[in-house]
């Protein structure tokens, strides 16, 4: 059938991969996806199919480029045909990506409840079921955007990174910040999870991922690469659909 591409568009980078069947053949992560380096990823492999995830806008652009190319090559899209269910209120409104990595997580543990943490600019809660209905979820503002907002929306807070000293209670401005928004996020995951199946399976994915999941007493997997998975295993199913 040839191979597969997929494109993962995010606020801060973007992962092109490219697949032969379920295995990863090429992957690049970039700062800022170019039609260049698209052009230089295309001329090299010419995929078969693409797929394109985009959480700033361009997604369709994309997809129109690639089919300039001779590429089938489509946007991720609620109307699609998914291997999960959509039992949102407003399919229409639900990001891309929040679609893609909940698919990825289903493709990664069919038939189990999940609760997909998605740890990037943003932080999105969403729960698929053991049946595969993607039933809705939270969104909440990353750990690094909620230590900006502290420092841009008052007078004294200082801007502070994510990493260094967190003790459960800080002990000075700049720990009082950092535990703040990293055990926040913690206990977040923590209260979703407690209100979930005691079977849930956490999956977390996105840059803040492996730092947060530090700060959890419970076993989580970490899947960097969660939307890219999600991407190929749509495909996949159109493919043999």
């Amino acid at each position: 059938m040839g191979l597969n591409l997929t494109i993962d568009q995010g606020n801060s980078s973007a992962k092109i991969a490219i697949w032969d069947g379920e295995r990863l053949v090429e992957e690049e992560n970039v700062k800022e996806l170019s039609r260049q380096h698209l052009a230089k990823m295309v001329n090299c492999f010419r995929p078969s199919r693409a797929l394109c995830c985009s959480v700033t806008g361009n997604g369709r652009k994309i997809a129109q480029w690639l089919k300039t190319q001779d590429i089938d090559a489509s946007e991720v899209s609620f109307d699609m045909p998914l291997p999960i269910k959509l039992g949102y209120a407003t399919p229409a409104t639900l990001g891309e990506d929040r679609i893609a990595a909940a698919a990825g997580a289903w493709s990664m543990f069919p038939n189990e409840n999940l609760l997909v943490v998605d740890m990037g600019t943003a932080v999105t809660y969403d729960v698929v079921t053991a049946e595969g209905i993607f039933t809705g979820g939270n969104i909440a503002p990353g750990i690094g955007m909620r230590l900006r907002s502290l420092h841009s929306f008052t007078a004294r807070l200082p801007q502070i990174g994510g990493y260094g000293d967190t003790p459960v209670f800080g002990t000075d401005t700049a720990t009082a910040m950092r535990a703040g928004a990293v055990r926040g996020v913690a206990s977040e995951i923590a209260y979703y999870r407690s209100m979930l199946p005691e079977s849930t399976r956490i999956v977390l994915t996105g840059g803040w991922a492996n730092h947060a999941s530090g700060f959890l007493d419970f076993p989580v997997v970490i899947e960097k690469c969660l939307v890219t998975k999600g991407l190929l295993s749509i495909l996949l199913y159109n493919e043999d659909n």
